[in-house]
């Protein structure tokens, strides 16, 4: 379970979707479940994950549970620390 907390549809947000889109599709080959959740319209999802800056992922399954803030774009980076696997290009 991957899940991306966003500030609306800002930049730094958008681009965090779409580079982990890509990644997810290309990386995870389809096998994933991802739930983006925007910090202004559920304020109180944010504060219950302990959510300090957006955008954030949280990987939850498989455990252990990782976290990372920025936009994504490092994708070899964002595998390693995710520990989700996959071939990164």
């Amino acid at each position: 379970m991957l899940r991306l907390f966003t500030s609306g549809s800002t930049p730094r947000s958008t681009r965090a979707l779409q580079n982990l889109r890509d990644i997810c599709e290309t990386d995870l080959q389809g096998n994933y479940d991802l739930e983006v959740v925007d910090i202004y319209q559920e304020p109180g999802r944010a504060t219950e994950s302990d959510i300090i800056a957006a955008p954030t992922l949280i990987k939850e399954e498989p455990p252990p549970t990782k976290r990372m803030v920025g936009d994504l774009s490092d994708r070899p980076k964002v595998l390693l620390g995710l520990a989700i696997g996959g071939n990164s290009k």
